[in-house]
């Protein structure tokens, strides 16, 4: 423990001395477009704004596409507001760990001041425009989940506990229900379920990365699951969230959200996460390969399980469902028409830049 508090220590001492040595640079000499654009981290945004995207897809209400667009267009900005709130407080360890060191303001691209104002903006323009286009109840999740991301996970958990990303991922996994709030005004179960999905992909995803850079986090003074409790604990947990989260892919085809087609891909998906925890759970210290193999596949799975889900969702039972919970009989014709709809939708979203 106390080596740890000592490389913690080393970490943070090393950190304020690259960030004065930044501080004393030019800034307008090396600021850039692109490195506002690094502070937002593009790739988590991607993916969040996809999971939106499947979210206000798969709501039984329509926006029209002004609104759609402004819906997503801000859901992304909040995103990026978050990334933005993370790197200005986080980058004191993040000048000490190599993933992390050439990020903008350790590198004294852009300053922490100029992070923080410009985060500040961006997520407050972010939380009106999408009140302005949707309505409040879609504003208030997407402020509550920058505010949770930024002092719930970043400013406490990631420092203080071994569960911080077990308890912060809820951060991450809310996008799909802020799209289906943007387009019904409310929460519902089918939301809840892509919730839960993301909630529990996370540790397996984010622990197969950090057990490769474990001394990283630690030189950070950062408690991640493999600097405290080891690789053969974290590789335990891994594998135990990984069946977890198998089990939980397949409630949308149980509870009828979602047809056979995605019920399928689930399957076949969860059966390969399993795999790969399960050879990572037998590997020995030294392969650093496997952990990696788990890692990239874990990305690949959540966007083809949500593809399917966004694919295969309005089947007949699902379709019938709703008719039934509205107390509706739903003629041939009209069912007809309402699936037809459904899939026009899903290969617009299919064919977009997501």
């Amino acid at each position: 423990m106390n080596v740890k508090s000592t490389a913690g220590q080393l970490g943070e001492r090393r950190a304020r001395s690259a960030l004065s040595a930044d501080s004393a640079r030019p800034l307008a000499a090396r600021r850039s477009v692109s490195d506002f654009v690094a502070l937002t981290k593009p790739r988590a945004m991607m993916l969040a704004v996809f999971t939106a995207l499947v979210g206000l897809s798969s709501a039984p209400v329509r926006l029209d596409p002004l609104s759609a667009l402004a819906a997503v267009l801000a859901i992304a900005a909040g995103a990026g507001a978050a990334g933005v709130l993370n790197m200005w407080y986080d980058a004191d360890i993040d000048a000490v760990m190599t993933r992390t060191a050439m990020r903008p303001i350790p590198r004294g691209k852009i300053s922490r001041f100029e992070a923080l104002v410009f985060g500040l903006v961006l997520g407050g323009f972010a939380v009106a425009i999408l009140g302005l286009a949707t309505n409040l109840t879609a504003a208030a999740l997407l402020a509550a989940t920058i505010l949770f991301y930024v002092v719930v996970y970043t400013a406490w958990l990631k420092r203080a506990t071994r569960q911080n990303i077990v308890i912060g991922g809820a951060a991450g996994a809310l996008p799909p229900v802020i799209g289906w709030a943007a387009a019904t005004g409310e929460v519902g179960l089918e939301p809840l379920t892509l919730f839960l999905i993301i909630v529990l992909w996370t540790p397996p995803h984010f622990w197969a990365l950090a057990l490769n850079r474990a001394d990283d986090y630690a030189r950070a003074g950062v408690p991640m699951l493999p600097v405290v409790a080891g690789r053969a604990a974290t590789t335990r947990q891994i594998l135990i969230y990984s069946g977890l989260l198998v089990l939980a892919s397949e409630l949308p085809w149980v509870l009828g959200f979602a047809g056979t087609v995605y019920g399928a891909i689930a399957a076949i998906c969860g059966a390969l996460f399993l795999l790969l925890a399960g050879q990572l759970n037998r590997s020995i210290g030294a392969d650093r390969g496997t952990a990696h193999r788990l890692f990239v596949f874990s990305i690949a799975y959540l966007f083809v399980l949500f593809a399917a889900f966004l694919f295969d969702h309005g089947g007949d039972s699902f379709s019938l469902m709703r008719a039934s919970h509205a107390g509706r009989t739903v003629g041939s014709a009209h069912a007809a028409t309402l699936q037809g709809g459904v899939r026009s939708k899903c290969c617009t979203v299919n064919l977009s830049e997501v």
